[in-house]
Order: structure tokens, then sequence, then C-alpha cells
């Protein structure tokens, strides 16, 4: 891949100062330790939305999904919206029992549920997997800014880390949820240049259709047979529903109706976003039939049809993708390390401004080590063998006594324990046997994790007051919250938003007419000065919304639901 030019480089350098002025100005409306991992309950459904679809993509979609797409076609659209299932059942299941469930971090739940021990186990686990897991996404990040600006490696890591890490410091979920937004309108507006761009190049898109292969369909290649298929999608099933970030959007927003309306969007969002990320390597079997790495697709497509400037947006476009990962996992990440370890373990008293230090503080030290951590993941055999072996070994045992504990009362402490044994140790062998597929593999771990947790609801009876306290539990998760349970809708506060969102628009939307003004002669500058003209339209009207002057205070924050915890260790 060519390095980028000068203009790309003012595109990229804009954005990443754009990301770090809305995490600084955010910081003054986080006042407490609610406010910072769970935005006070009171983000808007909408906002919640986006942030929820674009924590779930990275990279990784234009560069493996898109290489799929370049050899196979349309099966990789058929495997990437196996995202758009959770997300339903989440709506239909999930949304409102998180909602209910009153926590500030998905393993809190754990120790209300099932025991002390339980939650610090998968705690300290979930740490330990949150910084390999995205020690891995910074690694693949840091190699394609390499590839796209000349830079070296380790200096591609450290930049993307720092810029991270200092807005998710300050600003919180509030900041993750705000540049999420504002990255996910800049990550739309770069991809949607480029489909017109592509139908163009291809001699319109009847001709582009017909020089399609025929064995471009829905179910093709390896990845489109039934028995992948279908463990493909069980496997994205757990990892979703179970995923800290996913849970945490469901329990930020106001009530339970805005939880399941976020679902219900972010669903949209998952089936329709897609087409028009892959679009583009589909079409490049018909522009570069010969491409060697299929990989290099998307990207390929972007070199050939994007002049300068515009290449640097669709370069701030991939940064977008991932860093919205990155920043919503270092804040639930630290998040659990502040209340479920810090505060559970060490200082059980300690006052809502010193937990919020110490959250900025664990999110400053997770940010270090993942950045560190990064540097070195090439070791493991580079970012696609490290992300399989870390996923082979915890993402499924982590994630189902979340999943399955928040709907079955019956399973019992000591199976969430077994299920995290039994995962781990099937994951170490059969991860070391090359002659066990990988469909069969994730099958036989999903299935027998499943049928150990089921089990210990039914071989050894409960102590009664384990049993008092899940019957409690669950009561709470099908008990509505109660007006005072939820944050007072603020209109000065939601107006501060939409003059915020209006001045990114308003940013995004001249930086984009800004870069095509160089290749106005050319369809793609053409193009670009009409996505920043609509940029600057959507500004105006969320300005005129934000019009009317009212005053309130930034976060009203509601009563909380009281939390029956367990302080034994030996309940059964």
């Amino acid at each position: 891949m060519q390095t980028l030019q000068q203009l790309d480089y003012w595109a990229i350098a804009i954005y990443m100062l754009l990301m770090a002025g809305i995490g600084l100005f955010l910081g003054k409306f986080v006042k407490n330790i609610g406010d910072y991992f769970k935005g006070g309950n009171a983000i808007p459904w909408v906002s919640g939305a986006i942030s929820n679809f674009m924590t779930k993509f990275s990279t990784f979609i234009f560069v493996a999904y898109a290489g799929i797409a370049y050899q196979h076609g349309f099966v990789a659209l058929t495997l990437i919206w196996s995202t758009v299932l959770p997300a339903l059942i989440g709506v239909a299941v999930f949304a409102k029992r998180w909602r209910r469930a009153g926590i500030m971090t998905p393993m809190e739940f754990l120790e209300t549920r099932f025991n002390a021990p339980v939650r610090q186990t998968f705690s300290w686990m979930g740490v330990l997997f949150k910084i390999l897991d995205n020690m891995v996404r910074l690694y693949a990040l840091g190699l394609f800014v390499k590839a796209a600006t000349g830079l070296s490696l380790e200096a591609s890591i450290l930049a993307c880390g720092i810029i991270v890490a200092l807005y998710t410091v300050v600003g919180g979920l509030w900041a993750v949820v705000v540049t999420d937004v504002v990255q996910f309108i800049i990550l739309i507006v770069a991809t949607l240049i480029l489909v017109p761009l592509t139908i163009q190049a291809a001699g319109g898109l009847p001709r582009m259709m017909a020089t399609i292969p025929d064995h471009f369909t829905w179910l093709n290649g390896p990845k489109g047979m039934p028995l992948y298929m279908t463990v493909y999608y069980l496997m994205i099933l757990v990892k979703y529903s179970g995923n800290w970030t996913f849970i945490q959007r469901f329990y930020s927003v106001r009530d339970e109706r805005a939880s399941q309306k976020q679902g219900l969007l972010t669903a949209v969002f998952f089936f329709l976003f897609p087409v028009i990320f892959l679009f583009p390597s589909i079409a490049a079997k018909a522009l570069i039939p010969n491409l060697e790495n299929p990989e290099m697709a998307y990207v390929s497509v972007c070199l050939k049809l994007l002049p300068a400037g515009i290449m640097g947006l669709m370069v701030a476009a991939m940064f977008a993708a991932t860093m919205s990962v990155l920043s919503g996992e270092y804040n639930v990440t630290a998040g659990v390390l502040t209340r479920d370890i810090y505060q559970r373990l060490f200082n059980p008293n300690a006052t809502d401004t010193e937990m919020l230090w110490v959250g900025r503080l664990m999110t400053l030290v997770l940010g270090g080590l993942i950045t560190v951590g990064a540097l070195f993941v090439g070791g493991f055999g580079g970012a696609f063998e490290a992300n399989k072996l870390f996923t082979g070994l915890f993402a499924i045992p982590m994630t189902l006594p979340l999943v399955l504990g928040i709907v079955l009362k019956r399973p019992q402490p000591w199976g969430a324990f077994a299920t995290l044994v039994t995962g781990v140790v099937l994951g170490l062998v059969l991860n070391s046997m090359p002659q066990v597929s990988w469909e069969w593999a994730t099958l036989i771990e999903i299935i027998a994790c499943v049928v150990v947790f089921l089990v210990s609801g039914v071989l050894i009876s409960p102590k009664e007051a384990y049993q008092q306290r899940v019957d409690a539990f669950f009561r709470r998760l099908h008990t509505p919250l109660t007006d005072a349970e939820k944050p007072a809708e603020n209109p000065g506060f939601m107006q501060t938003m939409n003059r915020l969102y209006a001045v990114a628009l308003v940013v995004t939307g001249i930086l984009f007419m800004a870069m095509s003004v160089p290749s106005l002669s050319e369809t793609s500058g053409r193009v670009a000065i009409g996505a920043g003209l609509l940029c600057l339209l959507l500004s105006g009207l969320m300005w005129y919304r934000a019009r009317r002057p009212v005053s309130g205070s930034p976060i009203t924050h509601p009563t909380q639901r009281q939390q029956t915890v367990d302080t034994t260790i030996d309940n059964h």
C-alpha cells in the first residue's frame, strides 16, 4: 500500500484533534462514578445504538471480511449479518433485564446472581482477557497505520493508543458514546462516497453485476458450508450477548423501553451498513480481477478511486472503526477494575470523588498496558493467531454464565466455576489439535460449557439463603422501574449534546469539503463536496433543535435499586 500525501496527513491530524477535544469537553459533565461508567443512565437511546454498533466493528471488517467478499462474494454479508441475531434477541430477552438489574458493571451482576468468589474470579479473568484481546486490536490498527502512513509499527501503536486513552480517561462513557457518534458520521460518509465511485468505475451497476462471478452466492465457499455457518452464528450470539460493552449499553439508557429501542436500532445498523462496507470489495473482483492479496481488496479500491485528502479521510474512518471499539473496551474494563476489584476488595467505603479518580487512573493504566502489550503481539504469531488463541481460551466460558445466568434461575455458583474451567481446558486441548477443525472445536466447547452450566442447577440443592437471594434478584428483573429509578429527562443537557453534535458535523462537513477542493475536476471531488454539504445541512438541523435556551443540571441522578450482594464464600 502506498504512503499517504501531505493533504491526507492534515485530514488525519484534524480528526485526531477533534476526538481529543470532544473528550476534554465532556470531562466537565462527569461528576461521579455513575456518570463515568454508565453515563448516569442518561445516554440517549439513539446515541447508545450508534455506540453499540461502533464498538462491534473495527478495521477487521475492511480486511478479513473484505477478503472473503473478494474471493467468495455475498457470503461475506451472510457471515457479518450474524451480528443482527444477538441484537434482536437482546431486544426480546436481555434489554429489560439488564436495565432493571441496577448494576454499574457486568461483573457486579455475578455477585448478586451467584456469589462473591464468582464475581472476583470472572473479574480478574475477564480483565486479563480484555487486555489480551485489545492488545490484538491495537496491534492490528498499528499495522494498518504503518502501511498507510509509512510510520514505524511502534510509533503507529503508540500514537493510536495515546489518543484513545486520552479522551476515554477524561470523559468516561459520555466521551466514548459521543466520539462514537462523531466517528460513525465520518465512517458512514467516507464509505458512502466510495459506493457511487465504485459503480461508475465498473461501468454502471448492471454491467458490474454481469461481471461478478456466478459463484458469488450467499452461501459460497468453505465459510458458507452449513456446519461452519451454523457454528459461526452460534458463536457470535454467545460472544455478543455476553460482551461487556454490549451489556453496558443496555443499562446506560433511561429505562427499559429506551433499552429495547436501542437494541432494535442496533440490529438495523448491523443489517444495513455492512452492505455499504463490503460492496466495494465485492465489486473489486470486476475492477481488480487479479489481486494478489484478497484482504487488500477494500484498500486497493480506495487507492484506485480516491484522490489525496479524501483518502486521508478514509484512513480516518478506518481509525474510527477500531478506536470506537478500543475506547468502549477501556471504559467498561476500567469499570470492572474500579468497582468490582478496587472497591469490593480494597476500599468498600471509598467516596464517590475517590472512585471517580480511581476510575480515571484505571483507564490510564489499562491504556498503558494495552499499548505496551500491543508492541509484542507479533510474538504470538500475528493478530489473527493471537485473536484465535485468546478467544478460544476465554470468550465462550467467560460469557455463558452472563448470558444464561440472567435468564435461568436454577444454575448455581459452582456451575459458573465449572463452566470456566471446562471451557479453558477444552480450549487448550482443542487448540493444540490441528486435526480438529475450528467449527467442530467451537461447537464442542459451546455444548460442553452449556451442559456443565445447566447440570449445576439440578445436581445439588442450593442453600436456603442463597436461593432467597436469587429469588429476590429475579423478582427485581421482572419488576418495572419506577419513575424515581429513572433519571429525569433534562432538556438543558440534551440542548448541549445537540450543539456538540452540530459542531462536530460542521467540522466534519468543512473537512470533507476542504479535502475535496484539489480534486473538484474529478467525480470523487464532487461527491465529497456533496457529502460535506449534507453534513452542514444535518448540522443546521441539530442546531435548530437546540436553539431554545433551557437551564438545568447536565445529568439528573436516579434513585439506585438496592443491591443484595453475597458476603460469604461458600454458597452453593
